[in-house]
């Protein structure tokens, strides 16, 4: 896990996006054109949570979340997304 200097505000989450399949299972190499965005990764950077609503979820795990969830940014050459803990649909 990269360390970031950017901390989230409140109920905000910084997540590295995972690298997109480059295979189907069944080995047929996807063109760059044809990937799916990623909807998996790591969340790097955790906020402090609202005043009532603490946070869940925790720097280092990994989460699904939707689509088209956050907003894409690039700290250092790497991309990431800032999103709301509420765009995270699952730990897994």
């Amino acid at each position: 896990m990269s360390k970031v200097n950017i901390k989230p505000l409140a109920d905000r989450v910084l997540v590295k996006p995972m690298e997109a399949e480059e295979k189907t299972k069944a080995g047929i190499i996807i063109p760059d054109t044809a990937k799916e965005k990623p909807q998996r990764g790591e969340i790097v950077a955790v906020g402090t949570g609202k005043k009532d609503e603490p946070l869940t979820v925790k720097e280092g795990e990994k989460v699904l979340y939707g689509k088209y969830a956050g907003t894409e940014i690039t700290i250092e050459g790497e991309d990431y997304l800032i999103m709301r803990e509420s765009d995270i649909l699952a730990i897994i």
